[in-house]
């Protein structure tokens, strides 16, 4: 994930090639009439909690054990307020860990320290935390990155700043310095297998909903800088591709792939998805490609050929990336809108899109439709306008605790005002849970309460969501404003309560159940209730 910090010099740098100017008559920040919302029942709706410099939680290292949960639960609740379904948090930035782990030490970012035990097991509370509030749990990892800038050209001397029993250390032939970083090298298969089974820990001792990868995969290039892995490649790939680029496509193609197999091979329903780079390849040098004119692109550059992993069902979801505004000469987000739509058509992929919200309100590059209040609202209408489109994840979760321009309240009020279920994936499992069974309705101290039990023991169940009609007959639950909320429960009974019920009213009530991969039961029978 490119950091706020990086925005400047990383992104726009990366699309306009360094010799591409934007002047501020280029695309001029328009208003535009405030459109009126439509309101999915079905939509993925997520924020990224950054953790790499500390960019969102924890705020600082070496906060104590209450303030990191304060923290991190404050963000949750500031989500859940918004309607949002699902976290995406950083668990792996560096070659760390946010858990105790076999294959990474201690995050610095926790103690200020790297292999310095934080006192408790992050992951774990985190997962829990976000259950709780019936929000999806996607684990963030970073493949290949060891370190950040160093400040300073990279060499393997800088191996020796890190702790004796880093597994960078250990393995220093798995190490490649490029600009002013350490990776793990992406050629050399025992790095690429320590890579999966680090994540693999993850998946098998978490109760994790979605194993998730950003756009750092080989790194942004250096101009001038070629990737010192040429002797990699006449050991591991000469014999096989005929030039270095393919092979290290292949690389990536065969981590995403077998991460792919382990995963469903361990939890069937943990999902895996990834966030590129917005711009595949430029139509100028691929005419398949989007009408951009990137400085970098994924395929030519990062080695992330996304279309293969699309094509073969390497990946349950893709979320690009499309950090620009509508109309911008060199990235359009409208037409790459239309592009990832079309790429991921008739595939068992799902497409969400990564928002700008860190954009919102700032001039880049003489760029100034991030002034435009309707930039964002306009962007997430136009994704409802596909049907392709499954969802948002926003960067970054301290970018809407900042509200700029009043997203954060737009989303609230207005374009998140209902809530929605997470999309189900048929391709994993398409088999709806029965419905519950609901009974001892009742209205007392300005509360409606009723029990909601599970068809029987064994129901897969693990959500429900409620609905209420005014009246006395249900209407239909495809209306999302129908929705009142989604609750978390794995126990055969759960005990609902509805405060917002107003007195001198009858009410109708329905429950539906859905189980882990959000496949939704008919609805249960209606309970009624007449308010005092």
């Amino acid at each position: 994930m490119v950091s706020k910090k990086k925005a400047g010099s990383l992104l726009l740098a990366a699309f306009l090639g360094g010799n591409l100017l934007l002047s501020t008559q280029a695309v001029n920040a328009q208003s535009s009439p405030h459109q009126a919302q439509t309101y999915p029942k079905q939509e993925l709706r997520a924020a990224w909690i950054a953790s790499v410099t500390n960019i969102d939680w924890p705020s600082k290292p070496g906060l104590s054990i209450s303030q990191q949960k304060e923290e991190f639960m404050r963000y949750l609740d500031e989500q859940k307020a918004m309607n949002m379904n699902a976290v995406v948090m950083q668990i792996k930035p560096t070659a760390d860990a946010f858990y105790p782990s076999q294959y990474g030490l201690w995050s610095k970012y926790l103690t200020g320290v790297q292999g310095k035990d934080p006192g408790y097991d992050p992951l774990s509370f985190m997962v829990e935390e976000a259950h709780k509030r019936n929000m999806e749990f996607h684990a963030w990892f970073n493949p290949y990155r060891i370190t950040m800038p160093l400040g300073k050209t990279a060499d393997l001397s800088d191996l020796a700043n890190l702790p004796a029993d880093h597994p960078a250390r250990l393995h220093p032939d798995w190490v490649v310095p490029y600009g002013q970083q350490l990776y793990f090298n992406p050629g050399i298969p025992k790095a690429q297998k320590f890579i999966i089974d680090g994540i693999m820990e993850v998946v098998k001792n978490y109760d994790i909903d979605a194993v998730h990868m950003d756009d750092y995969f080989y790194p942004y290039k250096i101009a001038g800088v070629p990737f010192p892995d040429q002797a990699t490649y006449e050991t591991y790939g000469s014999s096989r591709f005929s030039n270095i680029e393919d092979w290290r496509r292949d690389n990536v193609n065969q981590l995403v792939k077998h991460l792919n197999e382990s995963i469903k091979s361990e939890k069937s329903y943990v999902k895996f998805g990834i966030s590129p780079f917005g711009v595949w390849r430029n139509k100028a040098v691929d005419p398949t490609g989007s009408d951009t004119a990137a400085g970098q692109t994924n395929y030519d550059d990062l080695y992330a050929d996304t279309r293969t992993w699309i094509n073969n069902g390497y990946i349950d979801y893709i979320a690009p990336q499309i950090y620009w505004n509508i109309g911008l000469p060199v990235a359009d987000y409208a037409k790459l809108l239309d592009w990832w739509a079309k790429e991921v058509k008739d595939k068992p992929v799902q497409l969400y899109v990564g928002q700008a919200d860190y954009k919102i309100n700032t001039i880049t590059n003489g760029v100034s439709n991030w002034l435009n209040p309707e930039e964002m609202p306009n962007q997430l209408q136009l994704n409802r306008t596909y049907d392709e489109f499954k969802g948002s994840m926003h960067f970054s979760a301290k970018d809407l605790r900042k509200n700029p321009l009043g997203i954060a309240d737009r989303l609230k009020n207005d374009i998140y005002k209902y809530p929605s279920l997470v999309p189900s994936m048929p391709w994993i499992d398409n088999q709806a849970p029965k419905p519950p069974i609901l009974h001892g309705i009742s209205y007392i101290n300005d509360t409606v309460s009723f029990v909601i039990e599970k068809h029987n023991k064994h129901s897969d169940a693990t959500a429900y969501a409620v609905y209420r009609f005014e009246g006395n007959k249900k209407g239909s639950i495809d209306d999302a404003s129908h929705m009142l909320t989604t609750v978390y429960s794995q126990n055969q009974r759960y005990l609902y309560t509805d405060q917002t019920a107003e007195a001198g009213k009858t009410y109708t009530y329905v429950v539906t159940a859905l189980d882990r991969t959000h496949n939704e039961s008919k609805p249960s029978k209606s309970v009624k209730v007449k308010t005092k």
